[in-house]
């Protein structure tokens, strides 16, 4: 695994993909189930979001190890009314549930017009746009949220309060793109704390503070204390809301009822999360909004430029570009590829390195 200070890692995204399942399956997740979160995850790194990329699966494994995390394929409809769905994920892999949440949201909200999933005793899921985009794929507006352990102060507080807590929004689009919003509500995000942290890299002085509530630029110091909130007060209350949406209509935790993602990986996550989806063709023809979509996310990709700016993004066309650049080669830092090794041995999977057949290049 040795490789040259400034290096990185190429991989064809279909031999991480199957790298990565191979570790899940190995510790009993169905296969179909492992290649579904190994894809999930293979994807955000393709997207350009590193922090809920493969670097979470030494997390995963231990967590299986553990049994914190079940190997279970869906949750438990523990409640069914109407368009209001209630499902305990019973601790299972986040990717999967969701998407059981998902399904069931769109289902109802054909009925209804609108539907809402939540969802208690639930694991990571990775990014909650990928979940919001799969209901816009169906015609409906999708909306995910999700909940985490305190990690955001209240401006002018010294101790964590509410979650870095995610929504993400996205909208059926006659475009080339989808249109969505995804967004913690945290100045960044904990993962890519943890990256800088790895890599012995400082961070921007507005991301975080450390334990006493002084700003810092270094990770680890902010690793142990907490992040601040985007935009102030704006952030902390948004964050306070999606917290009790989630694990309030869903019976599930809030606030410190929600254990740290990288503490005791033998104790239960308990995130919650919720997902509303809106049929659009309940409301009027949905070829007309997505074309009225892409226009306008159009006009935002054509807007008039500040000087010395080469290109402005609309609403979810980052992410699609940064995928399409990528012609499906995801790119590892070193410490990153040398833990998921390590995850792979852990979980007995002595054949990772020809599945991944991996090729290393010089960055520096």
């Amino acid at each position: 695994m040795a490789a040259a200070a400034g290096a990185a890692t190429e991989i064809e995204a279909a031999c991480l993909i199957a790298a990565t399942s191979a570790i899940f399956a190995a510790l009993g997740i169905h296969a179909d189930d492992a290649e579904t979160v190994a894809a999930d995850l293979v994807s955000a790194d393709l997207e350009g979001i590193a922090s809920h990329g493969v670097m979470l699966v030494p997390l995963y494994v231990e967590r299986l190890i553990k049994g914190s995390v079940s190997k279970r394929r869906l949750g438990e409809v523990v409640s069914d009314n109407a368009g209001a769905v209630v499902i305990d994920a019973g601790n299972a892999l986040g990717q999967l549930t969701a998407r059981q949440a998902v399904k069931l949201a769109v289902e109802h909200a054909r009925e209804h017009a609108l539907a809402a999933v939540a969802v208690r005793n639930a694991f990571h899921f990775g990014t909650a746009g990928r979940y919001a985009r799969l209901m816009a794929a169906d015609g409906c507006v999708g909306m995910v949220m999700c909940n985490t352990r305190p990690l955001l102060l209240a401006p002018g507080g010294a101790e964590a309060l509410v979650g870095n807590n995610p929504i993400a929004i996205a909208l059926p689009s006659a475009g080339e793109f989808p249109v969505e919003v995804d967004m913690a509500l945290g100045a960044t995000a904990m993962g890519k704390i943890r990256l800088a942290a790895a890599a012995g890299n400082s961070i921007p002085p507005d991301w975080a503070v450390d334990a006493e509530g002084r700003p810092t630029t270094d990770p680890a110091e902010a690793i142990k204390g907490m992040l601040l909130p985007a935009a102030g007060p704006k952030g902390f209350g948004l964050a306070f809301v999606i917290d009790l949406l989630c694990g309030g209509l869903s019976g599930g935790a809030v606030g410190s009822e929600v254990r740290p993602l990288y503490g005791d990986p033998a104790e239960p996550y308990r995130c919650a999360q919720f997902f509303l989806a809106i049929d659009v063709g309940q409301f009027g023809d949905v070829a007309v909004f997505a074309e009225r979509v892409r226009d306008q996310a159009a006009r935002a990709s054509a807007c008039k430029r500040s000087p010395g700016v080469e290109r402005v993004y609309a609403p979810g066309e980052l992410v699609w570009a940064s995928e399409r650049a990528s012609h499906g080669i995801c790119r590892l830092d070193v410490q990153t590829l040398r833990s998921v090794a390590q995850a792979a041995a852990r979980a007995g999977v002595s054949d990772f390195e020809r599945i991944l057949n991996r090729k290393v290049v010089d960055q520096s």
